[in-house]
């Protein structure tokens, strides 16, 4: 987060001592007032740290206090709270009680007591405990405070980010404030759309205070694609456009003991957009039976015919000549599956053409050498540091799907769309068979990886509606999640 330090610093030293607070501070108020329906007689706490949050924490309290709320700052460092906000939230009727007693179970007292139950009486709770610059857990009272809140009937609203979770990585090694909103200012830290923090983090607010300008100096560290960009990047056939024109992809998946991953993948790949699809391996019968447009091929790929990118891995099982002759073509290749588990990294990393590899944490985990909790909790260095080892794109798949550019280095594209319902046997098939059209159609690895999740997660979301689907229903989905999103 140096980047928004710094582009804070450049602004604050053009602007009067304390705008950007009070930018911050305006924005904040009003999203609580938004939260709350009725600000008159509402019960406010804040949980106020030592740091800026709490002085936005406290000045936003102080305007909440202007309009008829009832609102009592926690702070957990009664000496050190932000002198000017507290001044103004007791100038404007709000009062403050000392929230740096001991946590449960080693003492207590009245000022523990009374701090605790201003939590536990509230309408909305202001997490200002930490900010940005926080890593780690919260400190033993802060998280028992958080505790509080989260068993409260309270809203929560976090200030910039949610207090304990790591505003780069979106790790979470602690306690953390569980938040339903969180307000942030001037840029979205990467962390608030990365889990584990994401899901601390609730519905993102976002509050201009004017650092456009500033940050247009810097690289993006992460990405969160919307409609637009998406939009701008679907192929579209124009009138001379014929099937080799929109693009041929082949796939090789499936075997004998896992055919249906052989027809997932083409069901994504006809249903991503390709003018033709060239199936080769021994599910022909199966993927013809669901697909008659499908063009099979006994094999090896090397003489199927002409595609315009590969889509590999799925239900492979052990069979790695067919992997081979695939990563040895000289067209876009994307890996997933089986074939992560057979492909060889230094073929991969020779490789001149892109490549696009498909792992999720399980698989990322085994090629990386970790645990799956390890990649979970990690996620976006464990692409960064996959794409590094392999020369290549790496979509890393979960409920935060992540596309990290082949050196490792730029900004990382996250996902937005999906749902829960999304985690079904045979939905990885259907992306890699989605991304591998979008390859053929001509996109870079990142481009069709990036789009190819959009894509996805809106058809899962469209398909499911609140009910579970199957792989095969996110598939046939694809066609509405096209329009939805050329509709914008």
């Amino acid at each position: 987060m140096e980047d928004v330090r710094a582009a804070e610093r450049a602004l604050m030293a053009r602007v009067p001592d304390g705008a950007l607070m009070q930018r911050a501070a305006a924005g904040l108020a009003a999203a609580c007032g938004q939260v709350l329906g009725k600000v008159y007689g509402a019960r406010v706490a804040l949980l106020v740290g030592s740091g800026d949050n709490g002085g936005d924490a406290l000045y936003a309290g102080a305007r909440l206090a202007r309009r008829g709320a009832g609102v009592t700052a926690v702070l957990l460092a009664p000496e050190r709270a932000h002198a000017g906000g507290l001044a103004a939230l007791r100038a404007a009727g709000g009062r403050a009680v000392d929230g740096s007693g001991p946590a449960e179970g080693v003492g207590g007292g009245a000022g523990a007591d009374a701090a605790l139950g201003v939590v536990a009486r509230a309408d909305l709770v202001v997490d200002g405990v930490v900010g940005i610059g926080g890593k780690g857990g919260l400190r033993p009272r802060a998280a028992e405070l958080a505790r509080a809140a989260e068993e409260s009937r309270a809203v929560v609203v976090a200030v910039d980010l949610p207090s304990g979770v790591d505003a780069d990585t979106g790790e979470v090694r602690g306690a953390a404030v569980r938040a339903d909103v969180t307000v942030t200012f001037g840029a979205c830290k990467p962390g608030l759309l990365v889990d584990p923090a994401r899901e601390y983090a609730g519905a993102l607010r976002f509050v201009d205070i004017g650092l456009g300008p500033e940050l247009a100096a810097y690289d993006p560290v992460v990405e969160a694609f919307q409609y637009a960009d998406v939009d701008r990047l679907l192929p579209v056939p124009g009138a001379e456009s014929d099937k080799y024109r929109r693009g041929v992809v082949g796939v090789v998946a499936g075997s004998a003991r896992y055919p249906g991953a052989a027809v997932l993948a083409v069901a994504g790949a006809l249903r991503g957009g390709a003018g033709a699809v060239r199936y080769v391996g021994p599910a022909a019968d199966a993927v013809l039976a669901r697909f008659p447009e499908t063009l099979v091929s006994a094999g090896p790929p090397a003489r199927a015919g002409r595609v315009q990118a590969w889509a590999a891995g799925p239900g492979l099982g052990d069979d790695g000549d067919r992997l081979r002759d695939v990563v040895a073509a000289d067209v876009p290749v994307l890996i997933d599956a089986d074939g992560l588990r057979l492909a060889d990294a230094a073929a991969v990393r020779k490789r001149v053409a892109p490549t696009l590899l498909t792992p999720h944490a399980g698989e990322a985990a085994a090629l990386l050498g970790t645990s799956r909790e390890e990649v979970e909790s990690g996620r976006l260095e464990a692409v960064r540091e996959l794409a590094g080892r392999y020369a290549a794109t790496v979509l890393l798949k979960g409920s935060t799907t992540v596309v990290a550019g082949p050196d490792g280095t730029g900004a990382v594209r996250v996902n937005p769309t999906g749902t829960p319902w999304l985690a079904t046997a045979g939905s990885g098939d259907v992306l890699s068979g989605l991304a591998g059209a979008l390859l053929a159609a001509g996109l870079g690895a990142r481009d069709a990886g990036a789009t190819g999740a959009f894509l996805h997660g809106l058809a899962a979301r469209l398909a499911a509606d609140g009910a579970p689907v199957a792989a095969q229903d996110v598939a046939d989905a694809l066609p509405a999640a096209w329009r939805d999103v050329r509709r914008g």
